[in-house]
């Protein structure tokens, strides 16, 4: 990963002193945030949010992304294009993987905190 990843990985940890960082086999990286916030109406009130800087990173954009294994919407709705039990590539960690996905990605302007405020605004939709 180059120096911008790094300072973006940087502003992170600014944003979520519990976010940790794991180098993994294939050069990506995985980024973990023991805690964020949810909305009313999902089973709990926070969960953790793991991704992954894919290689090649800023040019290839995050994809995807995993909360804990057990987060439901309230009533034990399965949230949509969301699948339970899903290893997170190249680790044994299980979680609740959302196939969500940037719609454009320009290496120019997003980061990894328009990444985040990508999930985040994921989570604040409801189903």
């Amino acid at each position: 990963m180059g120096g911008a990843a790094q300072v973006q990985i940087e502003d992170l940890l600014r944003r979520w002193p519990d976010m940790r960082t794991q180098g993994l086999p294939s050069g990506a990286i995985l980024v973990a945030i023991g805690s964020i916030s949810l909305p009313p109406g999902w089973s709990r009130g926070a969960t953790s949010i793991r991704f992954l800087i894919p290689t090649g990173y800023p040019f290839a954009a995050p994809d995807c992304f995993w909360a804990d294994n057990d987060l439901m919407l309230e009533g034990g709705r399965m949230p949509c294009n969301a699948g339970k039990d899903n290893v997170i590539p190249e680790t044994a960690e299980l979680g609740l993987w959302f196939s969500w996905h940037v719609q454009a990605w320009n290496p120019n302007r997003d980061t990894l905190s328009s990444w985040m405020n990508t999930i985040a605004g994921r989570l604040r939709q409801l189903q």
